[in-house]
């Protein structure tokens, strides 16, 4: 339905199971042709196989490396023929100078965090989603909480307190250390089979700019590396 807004000419109707529209129309159509690509997320067992059957990408929150390659299997095993969706992880990376102050930062944020809770609970003003530590009903929230109750790092450095202390409402586990192992442990979620990688900081504007200034070149520079390597080989 969204998709035929996007690539219609002219105005339609649409009766289905639980929606109806008439003349359904727009104006502004995508710079991308046909359309702009369509991310979905859902961990549930009935989300899993709407999103291998109609997304262009199926997107995830940080989880570790095995779980994400699980997660890739399932979709896999579901999509119908024809189809090949690709597949998107989000993940805060939280970067120092060293690792040793990439830690110190981690630990400060978390700190925030759990003051900003206690201030609104004290105050008794409402909880938000995203500091809400109770337990929540989605699928893929208390897949966070469950590893977040198992440990607080996977793999090299994803790290997940930050999950924990606010209900996991949210993308809230993170990526610690420098650029450079930031980046290194971000490739490894490609080599997992990630197609897109989606990060955002607890400093959006700060974050953002070391970004792209530091990781994402790195990144970049390191999976042509691979694949340029991977052509040797075959």
């Amino acid at each position: 339905m969204v998709r035929r807004v996007w690539t219609s000419d002219t105005p339609f109707d649409y009766e289905g199971e639980f929606y109806r529209v008439k003349d359904a129309y727009s104006d502004v159509k995508p710079l991308q042709q046909p359309h702009i690509p369509l991310y979905f997320g859902g961990a549930s067992g009935a989300a899993v196989p709407v999103g291998a059957k109609h997304s262009d990408v199926y997107a995830m929150w940080g989880e570790p490396i095995a779980a994400v390659k699980e997660r890739i299997r399932e979709v896999k095993a579901v999509t119908p023929p024809g189809r090949s969706p690709g597949f998107s992880v989000s993940l805060r990376p939280i970067l120092g100078d060293t690792e040793e102050k990439a830690w110190e930062r981690a630990h400060s944020i978390l700190s925030r965090v759990k003051e900003i809770r206690a201030a609104k609970t004290e105050n008794q003003l409402p909880i938000t989603p995203y500091f809400n530590s109770t337990r929540p009903q989605a699928v893929g929230s208390n897949r966070l909480l469950q590893f977040a109750q198992e440990s607080e790092i996977f793999d090299k450095r994803l790290w997940t307190p930050i999950a924990a202390a606010t209900g996991a409402y949210g993308n809230t586990t993170a990526l610690v250390g420098t650029p450079e192992q930031v980046a290194e442990s971000l490739v490894d979620y490609y080599e997992a089979g990630v197609t897109t990688l989606l990060i955002r900081g607890f400093d959006p504007l700060e974050d953002a700019i070391a970004y792209g200034r530091d990781v994402i070149p790195l990144v970049r520079a390191e999976v042509q590396r691979r694949e340029r390597q991977a052509t040797v080989v075959a």
